[in-house]
């Protein structure tokens, strides 16, 4: 009877480190998630991981060129009256980042973690004047000194 509880005892024991193991081998397969970059407009944030990102590395125009056109991306409504707010995380911030609106720089590189823009930027005329523009924020890629590491998209639609 002794033998029966003691091997009972050592298959629960195995089963128990084999189910162990098994959900450390799952977690080790997860990705590491990105740093988040958040807008807010009013009183709503919207925030996402990146579009691109390579854990830092840099990523190639042809990945960047693909993640801008991600249609997969956030939809934020702006009050041309309100002001945008930009955030990101430190890690983003030490590297420095620019605001793209449809793929083009919109101001200087910053190494802030927090931006705010007035919202009729994003509706102006130069940017085309439509209803809707894509904002992206690139990480790294200053003046073609630093390599782009991350890109970061959102859809603003106007709200009036």
């Amino acid at each position: 009877m002794t033998s029966q509880r003691s091997s009972a005892r050592r298959r629960r024991s195995v089963a128990a480190l084999g189910a162990v193991s098994a959900g450390l081998l799952v977690l080790s397969a997860c990705d590491k998630p990105t740093p988040l970059a958040t807008v807010t407009v009013g009183g709503d944030s919207v925030n996402t991981e990146a579009s691109c990102y390579n854990d830092g590395n840099e990523l190639k125009k042809s990945q960047l060129k693909s993640c801008a056109q991600d249609k997969d991306v956030k939809t934020v409504k702006v009050d041309p009256d309100e002001r945008v707010r930009f955030g990101v995380d430190p890690e983003v911030a030490d590297k420095g980042w620019t605001l793209l609106a449809n793929g083009r720089p919109l101001g200087e590189p910053s190494k802030k973690t927090y931006l705010v823009v007035p919202g009729n930027i994003f509706f102006s005329q130069q940017l085309g004047g439509g209803d809707k523009v894509t904002i992206s924020i690139l990480e790294g890629g200053n003046g073609g000194t630093q390599k782009a590491t991350g890109l970061w998209t959102f859809k603003f639609e106007k709200d009036s």
